[in-house]
């Protein structure tokens, strides 16, 4: 595929309206909540890459991501690729990419695709399931902790990792806000991704303090936000074009 046809193969840039999920789904947001719990206890003991490393060991696709009983979390993918413009993307990068779900879906309407995690067991399975993928590659390093000298990326994804930050402030959301939007290039993309519920229990809370905090960078204009059931989506472009 040529550089001019990824933007001749990507979606339109509206979300669509009717997405809804099965009673199997359900199940689902049982096994994501008891990944969360494991994963507590486990940070408590050996520290964030480590309990990671040991979640995604222990268990097959522990936040159900691929697992073909649910249709909830491919639905969301769908209805995230929707997000985005019509246009050519480069390089684009998927941080904290987990085992590679939606990486893999990004490869078919980009030239480069860079998913990162700090979990090294995550992503040598991510590696293996990429593997007829040929323009994904994976890197472990923490993407978030400093700015870039050079912008490198088209299109940044973002998508159900800041919540595992701790402590997560207002502070620190602005510095890793600016931080992101450092490796983007002029007009790049940021698709800011996270679970919101209800608008006013604690998890949308957190939600839509991440999300404002991005809003507000310097180098970042929204172009959009999107609430969907059950997750809020924000696409940015960096402005100093």
């Amino acid at each position: 595929m040529t550089h001019d046809n990824f933007a001749d193969s990507l979606p339109l840039a509206s979300a669509p309206m009717n997405f809804f999920m099965t009673v199997r789904d359900i199940a689902f947001w049982i096994r994501s909540a008891r990944a969360d719990s494991r994963l507590d206890r486990l940070r408590d003991e050996r520290g964030a890459a480590s309990a990671f490393d040991q979640l995604y060991a222990g268990i097959n696709d522990p936040f159900g991501a691929e697992l073909p009983q649910y249709r909830y979390q491919q639905r969301k993918y769908s209805s995230l690729l929707s997000m985005l413009p019509r246009r050519a993307y480069g390089n684009v990068l998927d941080i904290g990419c987990g085992l590679g779900a939606f990486t893999r879906k990004l490869a078919p309407f980009a030239e480069h695709v860079l998913g990162t995690d700090i979990s090294a067991e995550a992503l040598g399975q991510a590696r293996t399931l990429s593997a007829g993928h040929p323009n994904v590659r994976y890197s472990q390093e923490d993407m978030l902790g400093k700015a870039h000298q050079d912008a490198t990326f088209d299109l940044i994804i973002l998508a159900d990792t800041l919540y595992y930050i701790e402590p997560l402030t207002n502070a620190g959301l602005k510095a890793i806000a600016g931080n992101i939007s450092s490796r983007l290039r002029p007009g790049g993309l940021l698709l800011v991704v996270n679970h919101y519920f209800f608008g006013i229990d604690a998890a949308s809370r957190s939600t839509r303090a991440i999300h404002d905090a991005f809003r507000w960078a310097p180098a970042l204009d929204c172009v959009a936000e999107h609430r969907r059931a059950f997750f809020l989506a924000t696409l940015l472009r960096r402005s100093d074009v």
